[in-house]
């Protein structure tokens, strides 16, 4: 195997078992994707069935845009999770990883009218990279594609309505910083909220625009490199095996 293609496993298999460590899988559904490097067309992606937590570089599944496997694997892969992702991954070419989540305070922020609100500086932060997309349905109906992707826009972090939440990254260190930060948001939201609406305070007028201006999420590439390898070291004390 081409070293970048083994780099790409590992960094990959590495965001599943972050995700896992800070309670943001479901189980064996939701997903996590990321182009073959130099393989126009070919990504990797969990195996059907396999916890977050189970996935290693070895025994993630090569696909291509249909979602097809292209690898051996004893293993399917989920239609519904890739229809999600193919469409994201074909419209933005810098989109090399791409994240999806379930979590509980992801949906709950979700499923409320007003979305994401300007509660904390994380949240503020995100604003300024931030889409909606309505809830169609199962994800099984490629027609979808389309819409996903106009909703999507030059964005990189998406609220998918009634569903969940969703990021992507110029790498999986962009892609799962953006998903630390909108799914702290979200938690620190519902808290927040638990004390009743009247007895939240909402900063002054222009500062969330501010704020998410000096953040600049959506011109950044790169800025997750700084996180990384401390993550990497946490997994690598917690249990290295996702690098085999």
């Amino acid at each position: 195997m081409r070293d970048a293609e083994q780099e790409a496993r590992v960094e990959l298999a590495a965001t599943y078992r972050l995700v896992a460590h800070y309670g943001w899988d479901d189980l064996i559904y939701t997903h996590i994707s990321a182009r073959v490097p130099d393989e126009d067309g070919r990504f990797l992606i969990n195996p059907y069935g396999m916890g977050f937590d189970e996935i290693t570089a070895s025994n993630l599944i090569k696909i291509d845009v249909e979602g097809n496997k292209i690898s051996e694997s004893d293993y399917d892969v989920n239609p519904a999770g890739f229809t999600i992702h193919s469409a994201v991954h074909m419209h933005d070419t810098e989109a090399h990883c791409v994240i999806h989540t379930h979590s509980n305070d992801g949906v709950a922020v979700s499923a409320q009218a007003e979305g994401l609100l300007p509660l904390s500086q994380t949240a503020m932060i995100i604003l300024g990279d931030l889409a909606y997309h309505d809830y169609e349905g199962i994800a099984l109906e490629h027609g979808e594609r389309e819409r996903l992707v106009k909703d999507l826009g030059d964005n990189h972090c998406m609220i998918l309505r009634n569903h969940g939440l969703l990021t992507t990254g110029a790498d999986c260190a962009d892609a799962f910083l953006r998903l630390f930060f909108m799914e702290r948001a979200c938690t620190m939201q519902v808290r927040g909220l638990s004390a009743g609406r009247e007895r939240v305070n909402m900063p002054n007028q222009g500062v969330a625009e501010k704020t998410a201006s000096q953040a600049n999420f959506r011109e950044s590439r790169g800025f997750g490199q700084m996180a990384w390898p401390a993550l990497m070291r946490k997994l690598d004390k917690i249990d290295p095996s996702f690098r085999n």
